[in-house]
């Protein structure tokens, strides 16, 4: 299923790990990027729904088009007025980088254990070795536990953060 919120659980915990060193913003706009591929080769009843954009190579052409991207929005963004919608516009070029990244090679990574049609190291190989390598159960668990931590950790630090404001 393209744009599956699966990949979103293993980023949202990295990204709350990292303490905003990886942004989640970019994390998900890659994912999302990713699968547009994957919708559209559905929509045009291609023979492969996982192509280009679900190799390593592709992947990282898509983060590199999300940061691309992130450059002009927040130059713009930074002369608008502060509205609180536009707060991802203090992220930093290096947190999108490496929000980007993950996104895009944890993506490869996931839908290589998921799917069959992805050569994820083309052009240089069309084996996909981690096909099923894990049981895709355990895979989805993985998922969603990784972002149910992540959720938890970040509401508790935010709580804390919270709680300390207030006795300043």
């Amino acid at each position: 299923m393209p744009v599956t919120p699966f990949h979103f659980g293993p980023g949202a915990l990295i990204a709350v790990a990292s303490r905003s060193k990886v942004s989640f913003l970019s994390f998900a706009a890659t994912n999302v990027l990713i699968d547009v591929e994957s919708l559209y080769n559905m929509i045009t009843d291609q023979p492969r729904i996982h192509a280009f954009l679900h190799t390593y190579v592709g992947s990282s052409l898509a983060a590199a088009v999300v940061v691309l991207s992130f450059l002009p929005c927040r130059w713009l963004a930074l002369r608008l007025p502060a509205w609180p919608v536009l707060s991802w516009r203090r992220l930093s070029v290096m947190a999108v980088l490496l929000g980007s990244l993950v996104g895009a090679w944890s993506h490869v990574l996931f839908d290589s254990v998921m799917h069959s049609d992805i050569t994820p190291l083309a052009p240089f190989s069309n084996h996909n070795g981690l096909y099923r390598v894990v049981p895709l159960g355990a895979l989805h668990l993985f998922c969603i536990g990784s972002g149910i931590v992540g959720v938890i950790w970040y509401v508790l630090r935010s709580n804390i953060s919270l709680q300390r404001d207030r006795e300043r």
